[in-house]
């Protein structure tokens, strides 16, 4: 089959939306269209990029600290490569699984596809039960993280009410994404998230040479092993963010244009994280141990203030961004998916929001709880689930015949791809599953016998009257 001809395959159902949507432009606003109605590349991209980097990019310079310089800079190009590779390896799967289903007349238009339904019409419902748990396991704990860091953030402008009581406040405002349909409905939001991060990181980089070398700072790391893995799961968290990937494609008019989106994105994410964290980490040294958070480190200035408040509006959008999958689960599980009633879709999402925000008041642990999800469900989720995939549903000689997406040249063939997927899935394993995980999870009981569960405001200084 031909490109041209698996192109037309895939996009079938997409053009007709197209088509559809032309015709009813005379009842859309033309503003609705524009910040509303997203499917191309450029949205893509731009959810790509501004889901990767949210409150994460405030806890890399933590990691730093842990890590040290070198390898600091060397696990984020690193795992920043790995991270673009699994997202290369899910869109094909995707593609696969679409193109079949295509084929058999499958209609889409209601439906979205999702990645436990990738792997279940490629590989059987063991496949499907396992990508399930992992990918909403590590949703679910991604939308807890960003809860955390509203109030992390929140309380570096107002400390008059406690982290725990801006919780509350920020889960019922977070609750407010039940009303956002689908990723196809993100323009306006990727593209504001996105120049609200790349503002942060900015900040970041400059206030930190303003600021200059605190006094008698250090950089002593590496220098405990449990700490140096904790740090490099970070990073593999911080580039495993395309649990979402399947979403965001199937918003795409043409899904099998995604292959090389992610990488791109990574590597404009890796100019924000990677200046930012390295002169937080310059200037504060082994003081980033004790504040996972860097912005309770900078002085306050209407510019960290500004960084503070588009941080939060951006967590507010990533959380959708994690979450939205999730409600598509519920949804499912209940038989509303394919309804057009949004206030009726809205509603039945509403429960999915109770376990967040309470997960979010047990376990306040800022960066450690970063570490914990990064080795217990990134590691499988993103990176060891993608890779055996792919080499299972390819591993007969008629699939690799058939494949509509075939191994780049540049790679050397099925041979090249299986290599690089057996090295992912291996070093995942060992080093992010196991080391990582060991080391994550002796931090995070360390935060809980330090702080306890339902810390009232975890790190925070005296307050003064």
């Amino acid at each position: 089959m031909t490109s041209e001809k698996v192109e037309t395959v895939v996009a079938g159902n997409y053009l007709e939306m197209e088509r559809e949507e032309e015709g009813s432009k005379s009842t859309t606003s033309k503003l609705s269209r524009l910040f509303w109605h997203g499917g191309s590349v450029y949205d893509a991209w731009f959810s790509c990029a501004s889901n990767q980097v949210a409150q994460v990019l405030l806890t890399l310079p933590y990691s730093f600290s842990q890590l040290g310089m070198l390898s600091g800079i060397l696990f984020q190009i690193f795992y920043g490569l790995m991270g673009s590779w699994t997202a290369y390896i899910i869109s094909v799967l995707y593609v696969e699984y679409r193109t079949r289903k295509e084929r058999e007349k499958v209609d889409f238009r209601n439906h979205v596809i999702q990645w436990f339904e990738v792997l279940d019409g490629l590989l059987g419902k063991h496949w499907r039960n396992l990508g399930l748990f992992f990918n909403c396991t590590f949703l679910l704990f991604g939308s807890v993280i960003q809860l955390i860091a509203c109030a992390s953030n929140i309380y570096y402008i107002n400390d008059h009410l406690d982290k725990r009581t801006w919780t509350y406040i920020f889960g019922a405002c977070c609750a407010t994404t039940v009303f956002i349909p689908s990723f196809h409905n993100y323009r306006i939001w990727s593209f504001l998230g996105l120049v609200m991060t790349t503002y942060t990181a900015w900040y970041m980089t400059i206030a930190s040479l303003v600021h200059g070398q605190a006094e008698d700072v250090k950089h002593s790391g590496p220098t405990k092993l449990v700490l140096y893995f904790t740090g490099a799961t970070n990073i593999l968290y911080t580039f495993g963010g395309h649990a979402v990937t399947v979403e965001i494609m199937h918003a795409m008019w043409k899904p099998q244009k995604f292959k090389m989106i992610y990488l791109i994105a990574t590597l404009y994410v890796m100019t924000l994280t990677l200046p930012s964290a390295a002169a937080v980490y310059w200037a504060f040294g082994d003081d980033l141990l004790t504040h996972s958070n860097a912005l309770s480190l900078l002085p306050r200035t209407g510019f960290r203030d500004s960084a503070v408040v588009l941080m939060l509006i951006h967590q507010f959008i990533t959380f959708g961004f994690a979450c939205t999958p999730l409600y598509f689960v519920w949804e499912k599980f209940v038989g509303v998916h394919e309804t057009k009633s949004l206030f009726k879709r809205a509603l039945v999402r509403l429960p999915v929001v109770v376990p967040i925000w309470f997960l979010a008041i047990i376990f306040p642990f800022f960066g450690p709880i970063n570490s914990t999800v990064g080795s217990l469900l990134v590691s499988f989720t993103v990176y060891i689930i993608p890779a055996l995939a792919h080499m299972v549903t390819f591993a007969s000689a008629s699939a690799r015949e058939n494949a509509v997406e075939r191994p780049p040249s540049i790679l050397g063939g099925w041979v090249g791809l299986y290599s690089l997927n057996v090295f992912v899935a291996v070093w995942v394993l060992v080093v992010g599953f196991g080391l990582g995980g060991w080391a994550s999870m002796l931090n995070f009981v360390h935060q809980v016998k330090t702080f306890g569960l339902f810390a009232k405001c975890y790190q925070c200084p005296p307050h003064k009257a």
